[in-house]
């Protein structure tokens, strides 16, 4: 990684934050596939409106989505399809891992298990 100054690492930072939360990532999934409207989301998400609303503001504040408004309605779609990359990179990892991980043990760690829901493949 290249030398970079504390005020560009402090943006870096809160871009992962932004993708630390499981939600988000599960935003980030469903958008891979297009554009969808709040309550899509929050639908296949399972939550509110409000509380998708506010996971969306942020990622929108951070250039991880775009956001149209048609009507009444508001469509969010990925403005930089880079984190997918970013997101593979990190998953493929972490499944290699956890692969790794079940075969020393032969089976998935009590905790864990490749989709990341306890006792489910």
């Amino acid at each position: 990684m290249e030398k970079i100054p504390p005020e560009i690492m402090a943006q870096v930072a809160s871009y992962f934050q932004v993708l630390s939360e499981p939600t988000r990532l599960h935003i980030l999934n469903l958008l891979q596939e297009g554009e969808c409207s709040v309550g899509e989301i929050a639908q296949r998400c399972g939550y509110t409106a409000a509380n998708i609303s506010r996971h969306l503001s942020l990622m929108t504040k951070h250039g991880l989505l775009e956001r149209r408004r048609q009507g009444t309605t508001v469509y969010y779609r990925i403005a930089d399809p880079s984190v997918y990359a970013l997101c593979e990179l990190v998953c493929g990892n972490l499944a290699r891992r956890l692969l790794q991980a079940a075969q020393v043990s032969g089976g998935w760690p009590q905790d864990a298990s490749p989709l990341g829901h306890r006792g489910e493949p």
